[in-house]
């Protein structure tokens, strides 16, 4: 049988009840021959508590603290979980991720993989264990705990999946698979059986909470098969109907349709827009504004530069609302100069929204149609951006969910 990784969510291990599910739902799989590896989050909440925690004893803790603290939360779960599996009769054994070891850079809180030592692991399913590793985090060069930021067990699943050739990883979340768009804002969202990993790369970065972009990243670049499925449901429902549930995360070459124009809606309340005002119109000027924000470590999304009059032009770009007063105090450092009696403003109540589909690609008029159909409910744009698959707009943050349903009901995502 195969090689397949299982990797579960802060909800699914949230309780030992929880656990105990898990641990029956791997030992099915075990049951049926796979060899199989169970990449764990810590217990929901428990990340938040201990940097909860950190922030109480100090306002600026230590990055390389705070990930020796936030790793023991994913250290409980393995434990707990190798526990469960050994009370059912399952040989199971846990490790963290420096023991097997998942190696990173050495940026503390967000590390990078760089490699993974597969043989410990190998050889523990090969003589039938079940094998639990740590998720979110590794061990760098110098022999320092790392995490991954935010999410990294996703990343962590699939890179280990990657690394030991799996079958597939499937990730187990507390909803169902990929919808449409948000059902919590559109009732009439479906689940869509199958996804390509450009759209689903496009959908996390663009405000699509079920995967965490870097684990997509991965999964895309070796090719990893990766299904997106609920922990909640049954732990003991019949394999085959498990394996062919939630969403399959595949390639555009597997997916056997004449293929749908838009395949979803994304969107993200996350998001601020800063403008320089009255800057001189010359060459350099984008990087002479945009350099001190990358400096800073600020991810800059949408960009527009408006026509010149008169030498002078405004600058806008979209900033994560997180960092919006960060970007302002930058910019107010590092650009006096340059705008003169310009000024820079500021709005964080703005909200972006995208149309994704591989279908576009052979498809024309899309943009028309999201543009009409915005229009018709009086839906101002304030700033576009596209790609070959994707046409995002920044609109006041008031008409973001009346947007979303718009646009689901106008590209027919509502029909089956």
């Amino acid at each position: 049988m195969a090689l397949i990784v299982h990797k579960y969510g802060g909800t699914s291990m949230g309780s030992t009840e929880r656990i105990k599910n898990v641990a029956l739902r791997v030992a099915k799989w075990h049951d049926a021959g796979h060899q199989i590896v169970v990449v764990p989050s810590a217990m929901s909440g428990e990340t938040n508590r201990l940097l909860g925690l950190a922030k109480e004893i100090t306002a600026q803790p230590d990055p390389r603290e705070l990930d020796m603290l936030a790793s023991t939360g994913e250290q409980v779960s393995v434990a707990l979980l190798a526990l469960a599996l050994q009370a059912i009769g399952k040989q199971a054994v846990s490790y963290a991720g420096w023991q097997v070891a998942i190696k990173t850079d050495s940026a503390h809180t967000k590390a990078r993989i760089g490699s993974i030592d597969d043989v410990k692991v190998k050889a523990d399913l090969d003589a039938g264990r079940i094998v639990i590793i740590t998720g979110f985090q590794g061990v760098d060069g110098e022999g320092n705990i790392t995490t991954l930021g935010r999410g990294g067990s996703d990343t962590s699943a699939v890179a280990v999946a990657a690394a030991l050739k799996a079958a597939e990883c499937l990730i187990y979340t507390d909803v169902d698979g990929v919808y449409t768009t948000d059902p919590r804002v559109v009732t009439d969202a479906r689940r869509l059986r199958t996804v390509t990993f450009e759209e689903m790369l496009e959908m996390a970065s663009l405000g699509s909470k079920v995967l965490q972009i870097r684990s997509v990243e991965f999964a895309g670049n070796y090719r990893m098969p990766t299904r997106v499925l609920s922990s909640l449901t049954d732990p003991l429902m019949p394999l085959e109907e498990e394996a062919n549930s939630g969403t399959l995360i595949s390639f555009e070459e597997d997916t056997h349709m004449e293929q749908a124009t838009i395949t979803g809606i994304a969107f993200s309340r996350d998001e601020a827009k800063i403008t320089v005002m009255s800057v001189p119109d010359k060459p350099g000027i984008a990087f002479q504004i945009l350099g001190p924000i990358a400096e800073a470590n600020i991810e800059v999304d949408m960009i527009i530069q408006n026509q010149s009059v008169e030498g002078k032009t405004d600058f806008t770009f979209t900033v994560p609302r997180g960092e919006y007063d960060k970007a302002l105090r930058v910019m107010d450092a590092g650009v006096k100069d340059l705008i003169g009696n310009g000024k820079i403003v500021g709005d964080t109540k703005v909200s972006k929204v995208s149309v994704v589909g591989v279908g576009m690609r052979s498809h024309v008029g899309i943009a028309s149609q999201m543009f009409r159909t915005l229009s018709e409910e009086g839906i101002n744009i304030l700033m576009i951006s596209t790609s070959e698959i994707k046409i995002s707009v920044l609109i006041d943050e008031k008409y973001m969910e009346l947007a979303v349903r718009a646009l689901h009901k106008a590209f027919g995502l509502d029909q089956a």
